[in-house]
């Protein structure tokens, strides 16, 4: 699984998202591209907590989260949250 296919599922699966995954570490040779960074934009995150974000994104990628992926560093914003922390 590449950084472009964990983007599309965290887009396709939260309602206008924005999401930027990137290879926060060189690869281990035993979970080789298994940890990924993903910082997500969307206004879908309004009114929930940060458990329920980043809930919201394992759930975004499914079976993924056990079988592909061995770690997620998870960074979730509204816009209007992400546009203040610029």
């Amino acid at each position: 699984m590449d950084t472009s296919e964990v983007e599309r599922l965290i887009e396709s699966g939260i309602e206008d998202a924005e999401a930027t995954v990137s290879l926060p570490r060189v690869p281990d040779e035993n979970h080789e591209d298994a940890h990924f960074a993903a910082v997500v934009v969307s206004p879908a995150f309004e009114g929930k907590s940060l458990v329920q974000q980043h809930q919201m994104v394992y759930d975004a990628l499914g079976e993924s989260m056990t079988t592909d992926i061995h770690a997620m560093e998870l960074k979730t914003y509204t816009p209007e949250e992400y546009d203040a922390a610029d």
